[in-house]
C-alpha cells in the first residue's frame, strides 16, 4: 500500500496526479497549510526532520524529494511513463526531472521571498525576471508538437514540469508562452488531474 503525506496548495499535487493516473489504489494523510503564515504545520515534522511534503511510504520506505517519489512510482507502477534507459530520450528526461526542482524553482522562489521585501528588495527584481523569462522560455520551446516534453504521450517529465508550467500561467505569462499555456490546459483538462484537485484541495 501506498501513503501520499499530501500537504494542500503545494508541490505535493503533482504526486496526487501521478497515484490517480497509476490506478493504484493509496491512502492519503492531509496537511493545512497555516492560515496567517502559509507554512506547512508542524505534524510533518514528525514524519521527516525537514518537515516537507509530499513524502510517501512505500513498502515501509519514506521516500522524500518530488523528482525521487516521481521516479520511483513511475519505474515501479507506470513504466511508460519513463523513457528506455540507454536512449537520448531518456537523458531528456533525467535532465528534466531534475530541471523542474532545480533550475526551474530557484527564480521562482526567488521571486516569491524577494516579492515579500518591499522595495527593499527592488533591485533584484530585473534580474529575477529576467531569469523568470529565459527559464519559461526555455521550457516553452522544449514542448513538441504532441504537446509534451519528452515523449509523445504522458511522461514522468510532464508530471514534473506542470508546477513550474502553471506558476508560469498564473503569473500570467499565457500570451508569451503559448504552448507552455497549452500544456496546462491539456494537463489540467485530464481526468486524473481533475481528481486529483478535487480530493486534495490542490
Amino acid at each position: 500500500m501506498i501513503k501520499l503525506h499530501h500537504l494542500n496548495r503545494s508541490r505535493s499535487h503533482r504526486i496526487f496526479w501521478l497515484l490517480e493516473e497509476t490506478g493504484e489504489s493509496y491512502d492519503v494523510v492531509h496537511y493545512e497549510r497555516d492560515s496567517v503564515t502559509n507554512l506547512a504545520p508542524p505534524e510533518l515534522l514528525h514524519i521527516h526532520p525537514l518537515g516537507k511534503s509530499p513524502m510517501i511510504e512505500l513498502d515501509g520506505r519514506l521516500i522524500t524529494e518530488s523528482g525521487a517519489i516521481v521516479e520511483v512510482l513511475c519505474q515501479r507502477f507506470a513504466p511508460q511513463m519513463i523513457p528506455d534507459q540507454g536512449t537520448d530520450a531518456y537523458i531528456s528526461h533525467l535532465e528534466l526531472t531534475h530541471f523542474a526542482e532545480g533550475s526551474a524553482m530557484t527564480p521562482i522562489l526567488l521571486n516569491l521571498y524577494v516579492g515579500r521585501l518591499g522595495d527593499a528588495g527592488a533591485p533584484l527584481h530585473p534580474r529575477i525576471q529576467g531569469e523568470l523569462d529565459s527559464h519559461f522560455s526555455y521550457m516553452n520551446g522544449l514542448l513538441r508538437p504532441s504537446g509534451h516534453f519528452v515523449m509523445d504521450q504522458l511522461s514522468a517529465a510532464d508530471i514534473m514540469l506542470s508546477f513550474p508550467a502553471e506558476i508560469a500561467i498564473r503569473m500570467g505569462r499565457a500570451d508569451d508562452f503559448p504552448a507552455l499555456a497549452s500544456f496546462v490546459k491539456e494537463m489540467q483538462a485530464r481526468p486524473a488531474y481533475q481528481r486529483a484537485v478535487e480530493q486534495g484541495n490542490c
